[in-house]
């Protein structure tokens, strides 16, 4: 079935255009990181940030599985020896 190979080419564009246009760390990231580096706790986070507190752990753990981190204080680590913070 040869007809799936062009739908997998055009889904990877189309994942390697979005991660161009937006490469991390962007704005967003950025000011979580900033605000998990002051030990704010996740609350006054979403606060901060106007998301819902869901919001927050959800791009947490997507920070963490984007930099290979087992846990927060890892991702902090990480993000510091990336120049992210």
């Amino acid at each position: 079935m040869t007809t799936l190979e062009p739908a997998g080419s055009l889904m990877s564009s189309v994942a390697e255009d979005v991660a161009a246009a937006e490469p991390e760390p962007t704005a967003a990231t950025r000011d979580l990181l900033r605000l998990m580096r002051t030990g704010a706790i996740d609350e006054t986070i979403a606060r901060e940030l106007g998301v819902s507190l869901r919001t927050v752990h959800r791009r947490i753990t997507r920070l963490q599985t984007l930099l290979g981190a087992r846990s927060r204080f890892q991702l902090g680590v990480i993000a510091c020896e990336q120049g992210w913070v």
